[in-house]
């Protein structure tokens, strides 16, 4: 079972979700009990009120000015974990789609690891994607196990939990620009000799609002991962290579 004494920060990228960010902390609440548990909300420039209705909620709230992605928001929220002395942090996603019963679970797999990941992909539940959006997540799947050295489905899950080594790392660097948060942040983490496995989970439908999923998005998906990745590989392969 994960460690009880061990201060858990958990973190909520939020923009425009006034619809579920309420919830989504009163679940976290209701599954995380003890004064060792922190909710903060990273409120990323949201109009709607986002910020109003998940102080009411009970969690912490951290504003940033305007729209960051979700990359900013939660190089945001590392950095307050880093500041006030949490030794470990999990991204818990607005929309409802993370089920809080697995917080303990993916958390608990800081035991043997720097970084936790929540696998979509990993026999449990029924989330699936097909065509080209499928098979973006294979190639990057593989790609990344083969860094890692070990077997990882999901590189792109944003349910993942860190340790005080990974928060250090992610203060250090956490990209904001697509796909960086999962991918390149993962391939930098691997690179300075994190850990990682995976956990299974199962995800839940959003609970309000549609994810932008269509033919041309998913070949679109398809097309930057493919770039995100080879982004993020030739950033590591220059920070190695010495100068002359």
């Amino acid at each position: 079972m994960v460690d009880t004494q061990s201060r858990t920060l958990v973190i909520v990228p939020a923009w425009n979700e006034s619809a579920n960010v309420g919830e989504t902390v009163r679940e976290i609440f209701e599954h995380l009990k003890g004064p060792q548990y922190t909710v903060v909300v990273v409120d990323d420039g949201s109009v709607d009120g986002t910020a109003a209705v998940a102080r009411r909620a009970g969690a912490v709230v951290l504003s940033l000015p305007f729209n960051m992605g979700v990359g900013g928001a939660m190089r945001t929220g590392f950095t307050y974990a880093q500041r006030h002395g949490y030794t470990r942090a999990i991204q818990v996603d607005a929309d409802g789609q993370h089920n809080p019963r697995d917080i303990v679970p993916v958390l608990d797999g800081l035991q043997h690891a720097d970084i936790s990941i929540g696998a979509r992909f990993a026999d449990v539940g029924d989330y699936s994607a097909r065509g080209p959006r499928r098979w973006a997540m294979k190639l990057l799947a593989a790609v990344l196990s083969r860094m890692a050295k070990t077997t990882l489905t999901d590189v792109t899950s944003g349910f993942r939990a860190a340790n005080a080594r990974a928060i250090d790392q992610y203060v250090g660097y956490y990209p904001a620009e697509y796909l960086g948060d999962t991918v390149d942040s993962l391939v930098a983490s691997i690179h300075a000799g994190l850990t990682v496995t995976q956990v299974p989970v199962a995800m839940r439908p959003r609970a309000h609002g549609k994810p932008s999923q269509n033919p041309l998005g998913a070949s679109v998906y398809l097309l930057r991962t493919v770039f995100a990745l080879s982004l993020a590989l030739l950033r590591r392969a220059g920070v190695r290579e010495p100068r002359s």
